[in-house]
């Protein structure tokens, strides 16, 4: 998160560089004539953007973060009111000071068609009957100061609304990041909340096969360890391999058979050759576990079937299951977390780069998920 907000902090000075490097360019290419700088007029004009300059790091620094951001609204117009009016009054007075009005000679005369005007100096006495033009009347102080004060609030103005945006920027990176946190803790509940039921029944059936067949038990119960030291150790850093997932998957469902009679059919249809990707875990169990929940009836024929193809760039999971009348109408809830927070679960992990498709009818219940992979590379949430 620091970094983020480092590069948001870089990027926004950046902008305002280019934007002052800009503006303080303006006088210097405008007094040039002929290849001649009028350094005077620039300067001036320089102490002018000058104190632009200073308004506009007073206010993005310290007024729009200490009093505007912090809805201290009354205060903020009051103190930037009275910063520009101070730092106004201070550049007209020193302009005055630095760059005093030059006195205006008389304008050339005309000398008649062909001839080029004579320019009289400021102490020559004009020709009888020659009536030079009245110069130009310069602007009242008062004028200066309100042509200024309308420039620096338009300064204020952008330069608040680029912390504005600077602001939101920094806001939207710190949800995303508190999202990214919260899908963390999700996806740890769902590593570590396949049913305790399930549990419990497979230590009952563990129970009953030590009587009938204790080499089953036995093994049994290994299937029951590895898949605890999997949901415990291996899937502790937010991501593990295909291989191990799918390890897990065919154990659970090894010992789910253990639950069920034999006109429950369960099939596995899983590539012999998988590649070496890694993906988000715990991804499919909640399916998988509503398909044993909903579509296994212990009186009429069932079936759950699960099946994985992969492509270079997309990992397909299907899942469906058998669906009875005499079994309650899903109310989606998958492993103890709702549609919506799967969905939500998807979309922090995937962006719009995932499928989801729900397809039922009164016979049967099919999930068809479609997710992104990348081989060798880790997922960063």
């Amino acid at each position: 998160m620091r970094e983020k907000i480092l590069n948001i902090r870089i990027i926004e000075i950046f902008i305002f560089t280019i934007l002052w490097v800009a503006v303080f360019s303006v006088p210097f290419f405008n007094q040039r004539i002929d290849n001649t700088v009028n350094w005077g007029k620039v300067i001036g004009e320089w102490i002018t953007m000058l104190s632009f300059l200073v308004i506009f790091v007073l206010n993005t620094l310290f007024l729009v973060p200490k009093f505007l951001f912090q809805k201290k609204y009354s205060s903020y117009i009051l103190l930037t009111f009275l910063a520009i009016v101070f730092v106004i009054g201070v550049t007209v007075s020193l302009r005055q000071i630095i760059t005093p009005p030059q006195p205006l000679g008389m304008t050339p005369m005309d000398l008649g068609p062909g001839m080029p005007p004579m320019e009289l100096g400021p102490g020559m006495p004009p020709p009888q009957g020659y009536k030079p033009l009245s110069p130009p009347v310069p602007k009242s102080l008062f004028m200066v100061f309100i042509d200024n004060l309308i420039l620096s609030l338009l300064v204020v103005g952008v330069g608040t609304a680029i912390k504005m945006v600077s602001q939101w920027l920094n806001e939207e990176s710190k949800r995303k990041d508190l999202e990214k946190e919260q899908l963390k803790t999700e996806l740890a509940l769902l590593r570590h909340q396949v049913s305790p039921h399930f549990f419990m029944n497979t230590l009952n059936n563990i129970h009953a096969l030590i009587d009938i067949n204790a080499e089953d038990a036995k093994n049994t119960i290994i299937e029951l360890s590895t898949m605890m030291r999997y949901l415990l150790y291996d899937t502790a850093h937010g991501q593990t391999t295909l291989k191990k997932e799918i390890a897990f998957i065919e154990s659970y469902i090894t010992l789910m058979k253990l639950r069920f009679p034999e006109n429950v059919t369960v099939t596995i249809d899983i590539p012999e050759s998988i590649n070496d990707i890694v993906i988000p875990p715990m991804l499919f169990i909640s399916f998988l576990e509503n398909a044993f929940k909903h579509g296994v009836s212990y009186k009429a024929e069932s079936y759950v079937s699960f099946m994985i193809r992969q492509n270079d760039k997309q990992l397909n999971c299907n899942i469906k299951n058998s669906r009875h009348s005499h079994i309650e109408s899903y109310d989606q809830s998958y492993s103890g977390i709702g549609m919506a927070n799967i969905k939500k679960s998807l979309k922090l992990l995937f962006g719009n780069d995932y499928t989801l498709n729900i397809i039922e009818n009164d016979k049967e219940f099919e999930v068809q998920l479609t997710i992104p992979v990348h081989e060798n590379k880790m997922y960063s949430y």
